[in-house]
């Protein structure tokens, strides 16, 4: 988003699946932490390289430790 231009991001977690990260992307954006998932996956050609790989979840450095915090709880707070 126009937000994110300019700003210096980084990866806060690494999810097995696309699933995953957006639904921590999505309890990030919901607490005001601007972030994106990033897959290394051929566009989605070859899904199975997000197990090998990973899912990113990518956030402001600035806004890094909160994100880090968030997640911690969202983490512990899972049944």
């Amino acid at each position: 988003t126009e937000e994110n231009c300019g700003k210096s991001m980084v990866c806060v977690s690494t999810y097995p699946s696309e699933v995953e990260a957006e639904m921590a992307r999505l309890h990030l954006e919901a607490n005001g932490v601007l972030s994106f998932i990033s897959t290394d996956d051929c566009g989605s050609w070859d899904p199975w390289l997000q197990l090998c790989k990973g899912v990113r979840l990518m956030a402001a450095e600035e806004d890094a430790s909160r994100a880090l915090g968030l997640l911690k709880k969202l983490e512990e707070e899972a049944p």
